[in-house]
């Protein structure tokens, strides 16, 4: 059963005559009788009577008219949904967001983004790298903002975007208002808020404990507002990446002696056809130009 088939057997249903449904699906009769006779015969009964100038449906043809009109209806649906998608109208687009990234380091860009392309519908997911892997390899997600997963994996694709510091966060009227940057060893003795969900927390953990600089760890949280809500409250300091304070007053040094850094990639499963929402938005983040320095 084709398409043309089931839309010249109801132009027939409208019209009553095999001529004018002709006209109307500017075809000729005998290519409209011949669609018509291959659906009667696919079907296994008549669907027309024609007497002389007299055509009307059979009881056949009255019984699967509703189901053929549903079939031409959701084609037309399905094929109207495909040109909006292709055009960029009502096309979804899922991107995973690291839960550590800051969003004012984005607004900019997605700002810019939904005034140039109103019609991408932009889903944003967090979570852990580890998490949007797998939601990225599944199909769950587009691409996804993040650093490299703790283990490798050959299918995934990375764009590098930026690379940030590590800074210490403190409220105002802390003594880390005196330095330009923080030394580890000046961090020994401090309250300290772990923030769970940091990929360098172990990292960080380590070079503390080979300088011998011991904290006393007060809160653990997974909610990074909710730690920085307690830096500012004044119940400690934490690790923070310089581009990740959301609340206005946080006060951030970056931290020296060593130097800590990570670098930010927007990762998409290698050999992935994009679909035009997805490639449209890839090649507008590789064009973006992202600030020199923000909140450091």
């Amino acid at each position: 059963m084709e398409m043309h088939q089931i839309r010249y057997f109801l132009a027939v249903c409208t019209t009553l005559n095999f001529t004018r449904a002709a006209e109307q699906c500017n075809v000729t009769q005998p290519a409209l009788t011949r669609a018509v006779q291959k659906l009667e015969e696919e079907l296994g009964g008549l669907l027309f009577r024609r007497e002389r100038k007299l055509t009307h449906l059979t009881d056949l043809g009255h019984l699967v008219r509703p189901q053929l009109e549903a079939v031409l209806a959701q084609s037309e649906q399905a094929r109207t949904t495909a040109k909006s998608f292709l055009h960029l109208k009502d096309a979804p687009l899922k991107l995973g967001v690291m839960c550590t990234i800051g969003p004012m380091r984005f607004i900019g860009f997605l700002s810019r983004f939904r005034a140039d392309h109103p019609g991408v519908d932009v889903s944003l997911i967090e979570g852990v790298p580890e998490e949007l892997t797998e939601l990225l390899m599944s199909g769950a997600l587009d691409v996804a903002i993040m650093t490299l997963p703790e283990s490798e994996n050959e299918r995934l694709t990375m764009r590098l975007l930026y690379e940030e510091h590590f800074a210490v966060a403190f409220p105002p009227g802390h003594r880390y208002e005196q330095f330009k940057a923080v030394p580890i060893k000046e961090i020994g003795g401090e309250s300290y808020l772990a923030r769970v969900n940091c990929e360098y927390y172990e990292r960080l953990d380590n070079i503390l404990t080979e300088r011998m600089v011991m904290l006393e760890e007060v809160y653990r949280s997974e909610r990074e507002d909710w730690i920085q809500t307690m830096v500012m409250a004044g119940m400690g300091i934490c690790f923070i990446p310089e581009f990740s304070p959301v609340l206005p007053g946080l006060c951030i040094r970056r931290v020296v002696d060593p130097e800590v850094t990570r670098k930010v990639y927007l990762i998409s499963v290698a050999g992935r056809r994009f679909s035009p929402a997805v490639q449209t938005f890839v090649k507008a983040i590789d064009h973006h130009k992202w600030p020199e320095q923000m909140g450091a």
